[in-house]
């Protein structure tokens, strides 16, 4: 039997010949899905879009305004005497929460209490010049009750002297009586008549008399309310030898010490009350959009990235340049045109715990939403 055997089988022939196994043209990356590719086109919108939105380029510019110049405040006020004097005590300590009416400070108020008893003796002296006056009126008015009733009397001697010289000329005409006590009864009438201008003078007198003490108690009455407000006054002074907070609050850095002598005027210290707002200065073309109520978030420096929340209250009636002590001049040749600043006031929302930890002067990055 015969077997057919197949011859083997030819080894492939490696060969470098550029021209039977010519190589690639170039390296090509495998090809990618349509998910790859989707996925790939969504994340470089999705990093545009953010940039547009960091930036408030289109189509995000107008939704919302941002500034890094801004800043905490708050009603800090100056704590200083009104008086001069020593300080006798200093009965707080720095950067300590104090409440209103709560003592500041004292100073020495022996001079001021000696000016409050000094201003209480020339009250009661002016009091006593004035009821002394009263008392010369009422003396004044008895002695014109006594003129008047001088007059009366005056007036019947003269009815009297008037009826003696009529019998006297018809006494006479029959030689009743002579010539000579004629003459007396008309002397008499004369007398009498004079009386009567003599009393009547001296009424006028005492009338005029009251009149000047009713003038001078004017002036009286006047020197007594003098009295009055300069003792009033010295009482003022009295009391503000002891300084008290005028508000509830947080001291700064007490600057005085027992032994001090100040004046009226000199800084003691600082009073921070827990009232405080934001003030943003924004560029004058930003707040096109802006009005009272839009909500705001910012960031405080001081607190990282934590967020705080507020609403426009209120804006400036002018740029910052108006409000300048030296406004700038651009009548010149080389006029170069600056954005102004307007400041916007924000308020905080209530309720934030975060809002305690404020304090005036810190810095604040702000967002306005003006899309509302």
């Amino acid at each position: 039997m015969t077997k057919n055997t197949a011859p083997p089988a030819e080894e492939p022939v490696i060969t470098d010949d550029p021209q039977i196994d010519p190589p690639p043209s170039g390296w090509r990356p495998p090809a990618k899905s349509r998910t790859t590719v989707i996925v790939i086109v969504g994340i470089a919108l999705v990093a545009v879009l953010a940039i547009l939105y960091a930036w408030q380029l289109p189509p995000f510019s107008g939704w919302a305004e941002k500034t890094d110049n801004a800043y905490v405040r708050g009603k800090v006020t100056i704590i200083s005497p009104q008086v001069n004097g020593y300080v006798t005590s200093v009965p707080v300590q720095d950067f300590g929460a104090v409440k209103k009416g709560q003592v500041l400070a004292t100073i020495d108020d022996r001079i001021y209490r000696a000016r409050v008893e000094q201003a209480k003796a020339n009250l009661a002296a002016q009091i006593a010049a004035l009821s002394n006056s009263q008392q010369s009126q009422r003396s004044r008015e008895a002695a014109l009750t006594g003129q008047e009733a001088a007059i009366g009397s005056a007036r019947a001697q003269l009815v009297k002297a008037q009826a003696d010289m009529k019998r006297a000329d018809a006494l006479v005409a029959d030689g009743s009586i002579s010539e000579r006590e004629r003459d007396q009864t008309r002397a008499a009438l004369l007398a009498a008549q004079a009386a009567v201008s003599q009393a009547g003078a001296a009424q006028q007198v005492g009338q005029q008399d009251v009149r000047s003490v009713l003038v001078g108690r004017g002036g009286l009455e006047a020197a007594v309310e003098g009295a009055r407000a300069a003792l009033h006054l010295a009482q003022i002074d009295l009391d503000n030898t002891v300084i008290r907070a005028p508000v509830d609050g947080q001291l700064s850095e007490v600057g005085v010490r027992s032994g001090a002598y100040v004046t009226a005027g000199t800084q003691l210290m600082f009073l921070v009350p827990r009232d405080m707002w934001v003030i943003a200065n924004f560029k004058e073309a930003q707040t096109r959009g802006m009005r009272v109520g839009q909500p705001a978030t910012f960031k405080v420096d001081a607190l990282g990235s934590a967020k705080l929340s507020g609403r426009v209250e209120n804006m400036s009636p002018a740029a910052g340049s108006e409000f300048a002590v030296l406004k700038p001049d651009n009548a010149t040749g080389n006029f170069v045109k600056v954005a102004q600043r307007i400041a916007v006031r924000v308020k905080l929302d209530p309720g934030q715990e975060l809002a305690k930890r404020l304090r005036p002067g810190m810095s604040v990055e702000i967002r306005i939403d003006t899309s509302e």
